[in-house]
């Protein structure tokens, strides 16, 4: 499956070869936290990125201490997430799915910027920063509603952080170091533990989400992976199913990933240009109409 892989770092050449590779292919594609760097949210794992050590779904739930850390920090990072706007990446991806040849879209991001760029077929894999949920009763509300609650529970608080200057982490967090006098608050219907509907580590994505996924895949001719570097198996699995099938996987992405053993092409460079080339090209090719995914009907 390895036969055509890239051996340079992100040339024209291989860009070429990425829409040589796609062309007359209907795609799906599965993207990471490396489609939204140029948006100003940072990832985890990118080669010039800083160690981080995301909260666990057992931390958040099991000790108060993480909790309110949390809340602290996403009072704050939330804002910068909602703020944030779609990259030449977006952009892109959703002008390859006017024209036809991306059917659909899988993403492990939780920043809702391929929704922003228009993106009409997209699973949030991992949930998004903007609903939370209550691990009791399983009401959703929007985070700009727990936001207003959080406030004034805290007045000032996100006031002072923000013009002490933070720096923006992922996931919606932002690095506040004095969390100790911030206040929680409990789900207004029940009382129960409130949380962001996202996906933490240690926690299983919703089955009806992973089974979406799956189809997408088999409904679509080639795999495309941007911007992820594979280390978990939240976005690994689906480019195993693809090679399983024989079917073509490209990967787009700064560095290695864990899927490139299994790539019929890697292209080692930032999303951005790739992609706008990919989609400067396949926009001008005959339009492809897409098969209907049973997730769509």
């Amino acid at each position: 499956m390895s036969a055509s892989k890239s051996g340079s770092v992100g040339s024209s050449v291989d860009v070429e070869r990425l829409c040589g590779l796609l062309a007359g292919r209907r795609v799906a594609v599965l993207t990471g936290a490396g489609v939204s760097t140029d948006s100003g949210i940072p990832d985890y794992r990118g080669p010039a990125s800083p160690p981080r050590t995301p909260m666990t779904y057992q931390q958040f739930v099991g000790d108060a201490a993480f909790r309110q850390r949390y809340w602290a920090r996403n009072h704050i990072g939330w804002r910068a997430m909602d703020g944030s706007r779609p990259n030449a990446a977006h952009r892109a991806l959703a002008r390859l799915e006017r024209a036809g040849v991306v059917i659909g879209l899988i993403t492990q991001n939780v920043d809702l910027l391929h929704t922003k760029a228009g993106h009409r077929r997209v699973i949030d894999l991992h949930g998004t920063y903007a609903r939370v949920r209550c691990l009791g009763c399983e009401a959703l509300i929007s985070r700009m509603t727990l936001a207003a609650r959080l406030e004034a529970a805290n007045p000032g608080f996100a006031a002072l952080a923000t013009a002490t200057g933070v720096e923006v982490a992922p996931d919606a967090d932002a690095v506040v170091a004095d969390t100790e006098s911030f206040r929680m608050v409990d789900c207004a219907r029940c009382g129960g533990m409130l949380k962001p509907d996202i996906v933490y580590f240690g926690e299983n994505v919703p089955k009806e989400r992973v089974t979406a996924s799956f189809e997408l895949v088999d409904a679509a001719d080639a795999l495309l992976v941007a911007g992820s570097s594979l280390t978990v198996m939240s976005g690994l699995r689906f480019v195993r199913h693809a090679a399983k099938q024989g079917k073509p996987v490209a990967i787009v992405n700064r560095g290695h990933t864990r899927g490139d053993d299994l790539a019929t092409l890697t292209v080692d460079t930032g999303c951005a240009s790739a992609l706008t080339t990919l989609a400067d090209t396949m926009s001008g090719v005959e339009r492809i109409r897409p098969a209907q995914p049973k997730w769509q009907t």
